[in-house]
């Protein structure tokens, strides 16, 4: 149980960190790639045997896979960042937990992996989920300022920002069928943490080219700010899904049931903390998608949780 409790607190953390970006002054994009330096330094620390890099064929078409995985590692956690920041914690913790709708309907009809016969009310859950994100995206119409050469801009708050959640969404569940896809076919289970570390590097490979044309053609600045922000970043990012991993085994490898608790107490716990350290207010709809959210989940894995 410490596992999953870690997991969840971890995973909360992320979004709240990236929450906080804006105050700070750190750019999203720039700490998002030093995050994955980070990433990688924390799995050396954790991993065993780092003799255990000397059997990888850095060449197969496996590890060539998994290093371009990297490059939507970075679309997706920019997509949860910017949710975050310009929506809320609460939509960024829904848009990447009912992503997992996206990973089960391939596990189902393509890669036909599914350990169990879904029934009518796992389908039900499927749907309800998607209604939780619609739900859970909506915001109150009101004007926010910002400000631009000094000057104070009203923006609509609708103007765009209901998109990220969705984006979030197909991005964190697309990223999860990959992982899901790679790990199947080219990792045995005890090679997890050194999948994780070459998406990470192959993460830092995309990502460090793209912040160098950025700054050499783009004429950004790099801040000493933004490299401390996504080391902080990475710690827990990388311990996230450790301390998952490490709950899966714990309850017997039983993902069905691990998942659903694990996205249930994640979405809650970051409304909660949001609310209390960032004063995020949840309209009634919002309120709502919450609600159903978790109906979906329990819908989605009932026969795991003994119901």
């Amino acid at each position: 149980m410490l596992y999953f409790l870690l997991s969840v607190l971890f995973t909360v953390a992320l979004y709240l960190i990236m929450r906080s970006y804006p105050k700070y002054q750190v750019n999203s994009f720039h700490a998002v790639v030093f995050n994955y330096y980070s990433c990688v330094i924390t799995g050396l620390f954790l991993t065993p045997d780092i003799s255990a890099f000397g059997e990888i064929q850095w060449t197969s078409e496996g590890t060539i896979l998994t290093l371009a995985l990297g490059t939507l590692f970075v679309i997706a956690f920019m997509s949860i960042g910017l949710t975050a920041q310009k929506v809320s914690v609460t939509a960024a913790s829904l848009a990447g937990n009912m992503s997992l709708v996206i990973p089960v309907l391939f596990g189902l009809f393509i890669f036909k992996n599914s350990n169990k016969e879904f029934t009518f009310l796992n389908y039900t859950g499927l749907v309800i989920a998607l209604a939780a994100l619609a739900l859970g995206v909506i915001q109150n119409k009101e004007k926010s300022t910002e400000f631009e050469h000094g000057q104070p801009l009203e923006v609509s708050v609708l103007s765009y920002a209901w998109l990220l959640p969705v984006f979030t969404f197909l991005a964190s569940g697309t990223n999860n069928t990959l992982i899901n896809y790679l790990t199947m076919q080219y990792y045995r289970p005890e090679q997890t943490t050194i999948f994780m570390i070459i998406a990470c590097s192959g993460a830092i490979l995309i990502g460090t080219l793209l912040l160098l044309y950025k700054i050499i053609f783009g004429g950004e600045k790099l801040t000493l700010r933004s490299v401390i922000g996504g080391l902080i970043l990475g710690v827990p990012n990388f311990l996230s899904l450790y301390f998952l991993l490490l709950a899966l085994g714990s309850f017997g490898n039983s993902a069905a049931f691990v998942f659903p608790i694990y996205n249930i107490l994640s979405m809650l716990v970051s409304s909660f903390a949001a609310w209390i350290l960032y004063k995020e207010k949840l309209n009634n709809l919002n309120r709502l998608g919450l609600a159903l959210a978790v109906v979906a989940i329990v819908l989605i894995s009932y026969q795991e949780l003994g119901f």
